[in-house]
């Protein structure tokens, strides 16, 4: 049972498709919440909408690295819905690879899909016409990387660490609005593109890494659940802040 109501709420959750973007999805709509799900494969959207309880839903399949068609895809569904009271952007993507590996596209493509995108959907959603009057609450699923280093993650990291940095700003600008602007730091979370990549790795890596995690590895709905307290009115104090999920990995 989820102890914090979104009932009359609508959320537009980015990266809604899979992993912890479907569980949050499922969550929203257990909580009462009317949802607005983004994401590239129409398929697995439709299959994230058939496991939501009944309610105003619908799709949006689209790419975000389309920063300049953002605006005009969210369009008619905003105008449909009316006022929009909270945004989850779990989109993103990770590009694990060595400094001199890196190429300017690489950085391009995880900073567009990390944070642009989802800055630019916060601007849209935060103008009158579609910003709730009794306030609304705008998630950006971070990492951990964002806060500490590891070998091979610097673009990743950088994208990151530029959601924290940038949430910052955004909520002092828009807590005129009753916006308030909030990220969430897992480490590992055990999703299907995690364990898909588990599976390539070496014998005991995967022990390694969760040697790492001191309460093992997290789930979807680790982060899906404090979303819920986020968007939530019980949340109405909170603006500005990183809540670090991770299983005391950034204690070590």
């Amino acid at each position: 049972m989820i102890p914090f109501s979104l009932i009359d709420k609508t959320i537009l959750i980015t990266g809604a498709s899979s992993g912890i973007g479907a569980s949050c999805s499922q969550i929203c709509s257990e909580s009462g919440a009317n949802l607005i799900l983004m994401g590239r494969n129409q398929n697995n959207l439709l299959q994230t909408l058939k496991q939501l309880k009944p309610g105003n839903h619908s799709v949006i399949s689209f790419d975000l690295l389309n920063i300049e068609g953002i605006e005009k895809e969210l369009e008619e569904p905003l105008s449909r819905y009316g006022k929009i009271h909270g945004l989850i952007h779990c989109a993103g993507i990770d590009i694990t690879r060595p400094l001199n590996a890196l190429r300017k596209s690489d950085y391009q493509v995880v900073f567009d899909t990390n944070v642009i995108s989802g800055f630019e959907i916060a601007r849209i959603l935060s103008k009158k016409q579609y910003s709730a009057t009794n306030g609304s609450s705008y998630i950006f699923i971070s990492s951990v990387m964002g806060i500490v280093g590891e070998s091979a993650k610097t673009a990743y990291s950088a994208s990151k660490g530029a959601l924290l940095a940038g949430c910052r700003s955004m909520a002092l600008e828009l807590a005129a609005k009753k916006i308030r602007v909030n990220c969430i730091s897992p480490a590992i979370i055990q999703t299907e593109l995690v364990e898909k990549l588990f599976s390539e790795l070496p014998e005991g890596a995967v022990d390694i890494i969760k040697s790492k995690h001191p309460l093992g590895f997290g789930t979807p709905q680790d982060i899906a659940n404090a979303c819920i307290f986020l968007l939530s009115d019980e949340a109405k104090w909170i603006t500005g802040s990183n809540l670090v999920i991770d299983g005391g990995y950034s204690c070590q």
